[in-house]
C-alpha cells in the first residue's frame, strides 16, 4: 500500500458540492443557440475503409473538419463541479436507489449516480498494467512493481483529464481496492462475461479472431436449448461478487458478435438436424418466406439478436436485478440493422455500440439510433492513432493521424457531438496503454498500434490528454446547454 494515503489526499481534488434541491422538471431552452465557430481541418487515413481493408498502404489521406471547446457557440467558463463518482453535483436531484441506474428526463435520457445525481460515463478500456517485456521493464521502474501504487496513480490521472469509468477489461482487483480505499473518488467498472463464446467452445464450434469470437458459418448457437442452460449456470455465479457493489456501472456479455444479414443463409447450410437449422426453417414457414429475400434476411437477423438478448437478460436480471445490462458492443454493420438494434434495446438498459469507419458518429447513426428505440446508448470504443508515436500501426480500425495534437481534436469533437444527442449516456475510449509490440502474446488487433492515452512507459500523451480534459471536465456544462431544470 505505498503511498496510498498521500495520493487520496491528490485524489480529493475533484470537489464535491452540498446537496442540490430536488427537481421537479427538465425542458428545452427555447431558440437556437449562437452558432459555433469555424472547425479545424485534420489530415486523417481511413484506413478502416472496406475498400481499403485489405491494402491499407493505398488509403487515401484526407482533411476532415472538427469541432473543439473554445469554437463552439456558448463555450463553458469553468470545470464542472462533480462529486465522488464524477458525477454533476450542481445538477438535479434525483432519486437514489443506491446502484447505477437511467432515467428519461423529458426527452433527454441520462444515467443516475447511486447518489442520485445525473451521470455521464466517460470511461478508459483494458485499465490494465501492460505484459509486454517493454511494459513490465517500465513498469517496474516507474512504480516499483507496486501494483496499489499504480493504481491510485493512475486513477489520480485518468480523474484530471475527467475520466470517471473504467468500461470493460479492466484489472478488476486493483479496481476495486482503488474503490474500497479511496473515500473522495470512486471509478465505475463494467464485469464482461461471455456466455455465448465459452458455450460456442465448449462445443467445439467456436474459434478466437482479432477482437472477437467466430463461429460456424458465421453463426452463434443461441437456439441450442443448451444456451439457456448454460447461462443458468454460469451468470449466477459470476455476478454473485458484484451484485452489491455501487461501483459496477453494469455489465457486457460477449464482444461483436457476427450479427449479420448472412446469417438466414448460414443456418440453413447447416446440417437439417442442427438446431440452427431447424429454428431457421421453422422461422421462415412462421413468416410465409418460401425463399430468402433480403426483407427476409433483415428480420431473420432481428430474430437472432432478440432470442440472445432475451436469454441473456432473463437470467442475468434474476441473478443481479441492482446493476444496468449493457449489451453485446454491437460492431460494424450490426449496428446499422433496425431489427438487430430493436432487439437489443428493448432487452438492453443500455445499447453498447463500437463504432469505427467515421471520423465521427454520423448524423444518419444518430437518426437511427434514435428513432428506432427510446433506449440510452453508449460508444464503447472508439480511438485514433498518430503517426509521431513510433508505432508501426498497422493493427486496429482507428484511423490514422498525424500526431497527439490531432488525436485530441479528434476527441474532442466525437464527445461534442454525443453531448448534443438526446440518448447518449456516455463512451469509452480504446484504451489505456498503446500496444507493446514486445508483448508476443497479443491478440492480433493489440500488437503495433498507437490507442493509448499513456505510451508504453506509462507516460501520458500531452497534447492528447490536453484535449480530453478540456471536453471531459465541462461534458455536463454541454449537456445541459440545450436543457434548463427548474427548481
Amino acid at each position: 500500500m505505498t503511498g496510498i494515503f498521500n495520493i487520496l489526499l491528490i485524489s480529493s481534488l475533484i470537489a464535491c458540492s452540498p446537496e442540490s434541491p430536488v427537481v421537479q422538471d427538465w425542458e428545452r431552452i427555447e431558440g437556437p443557440l449562437p452558432a459555433d465557430g469555424p472547425k479545424i481541418k485534420v489530415l486523417a487515413q481511413n484506413y478502416n475503409s472496406y475498400e481499403y481493408q485489405y491494402h491499407p498502404e493505398n488509403a487515401p489521406w484526407g482533411w476532415y473538419y472538427s469541432l473543439t471547446v473554445d469554437r463552439m457557440g456558448v463555450v463553458p467558463q469553468e470545470d464542472d463541479r462533480l462529486n465522488r463518482y464524477g458525477s454533476w453535483s450542481d445538477g438535479p436531484q434525483l432519486k437514489a436507489t443506491g446502484f447505477f441506474r437511467t432515467e428519461k428526463i423529458k426527452d433527454r435520457w441520462v444515467i443516475v449516480d447511486p447518489a442520485g445525481k445525473i451521470h455521464i460515463d466517460a470511461g478508459v478500456l483494458s485499465i490494465t498494467p501492460g505484459g509486454g517485456d517493454d511494459n513490465k521493464a517500465s513498469f517496474a521502474s516507474k512504480f516499483g512493481n507496486d501494483r496499489d501504487r499504480w493504481i491510485f496513480e493512475t486513477m489520480d490521472s485518468l480523474s484530471k483529464y475527467g475520466f470517471n469509468g473504467c468500461g470493460a477489461w479492466g484489472n478488476e482487483e486493483s479496481i476495486r481496492f482503488f474503490n474500497d480505499f479511496s473515500k473522495d473518488l470512486k471509478c465505475t467498472y463494467c464485469p464482461i462475461i461471455n456466455p455465448m463464446s465459452d458455450y460456442g467452445f465448449e462445443l467445439g464450434i467456436a474459434e478466437h479472431r482479432p477482437g472477437n469470437t467466430g463461429y460456424v458459418n458465421n453463426c452463434i448457437p443461441v437456439f441450442n436449448p443448451g444456451f439457456r442452460e448454460y447461462c443458468e449456470k454460469v451468470i449466477p455465479e459470476f455476478v454473485r461478487k458484484y451484485r452489491n457493489d455501487p461501483n459496477v456501472l453494469g455489465y457486457f456479455t460477449d464482444n461483436e458478435m457476427p450479427l449479420r444479414l448472412s446469417n438466414l443463409e448460414g443456418y440453413l447450410s447447416m446440417d437439417p438436424e442442427e438446431y440452427g437449422y431447424r429454428a431457421a426453417k421453422a422461422w421462415m414457414e412462421e413468416k410465409g418466406y418460401d425463399q430468402v429475400t433480403d426483407q427476409a434476411k433483415r428480420e431473420f437477423v432481428g430474430y437472432v439478436a432478440e432470442t440472445y438478448y432475451k436469454t441473456v437478460s432473463e437470467v442475468l436480471k434474476a441473478a443481479d436485478p441492482n446493476h444496468l445490462y449493457l449489451g453485446s458492443r454491437l460492431a460494424g454493420t450490426s449496428k446499422t440493422y433496425e431489427y438487430v438494434y430493436k432487439a437489443a434495446a428493448r432487452y438492453c438498459d443500455i445499447v453498447s455500440i463500437n463504432y469505427y469507419g467515421q471520423w465521427e458518429v454520423i448524423q444518419k447513426d444518430y437518426s437511427r439510433w434514435e428513432t428506432w428505440a427510446d433506449t440510452p446508448y453508449m460508444i464503447t470504443e472508439f480511438y485514433t492513432k498518430a503517426e509521431d508515436s513510433g508505432l508501426p500501426n498497422t493493427c486496429g480500425d482507428g484511423w490514422i493521424v498525424k500526431d497527439q495534437a490531432s488525436r485530441g481534436i479528434h476527441y474532442e469533437n466525437f464527445i461534442i457531438g454525443l453531448l448534443r444527442t438526446g440518448k447518449c449516456v456516455g463512451w469509452c475510449w480504446c484504451k489505456y496503454l498503446d500496444n507493446d509490440p514486445t508483448n508476443l502474446n497479443a491478440e492480433a488487433s493489440n500488437r503495433d498500434a498507437n490507442k493509448g492515452i499513456f505510451d508504453n512507459r506509462y507516460e501520458p500523451y500531452e497534447a492528447l490528454v490536453k484535449s480530453m480534459t478540456r471536453v471531459n471536465n465541462v461534458r455536463y456544462s454541454i449537456l445541459s446547454q440545450n436543457w434548463k431544470y427548474t427548481k
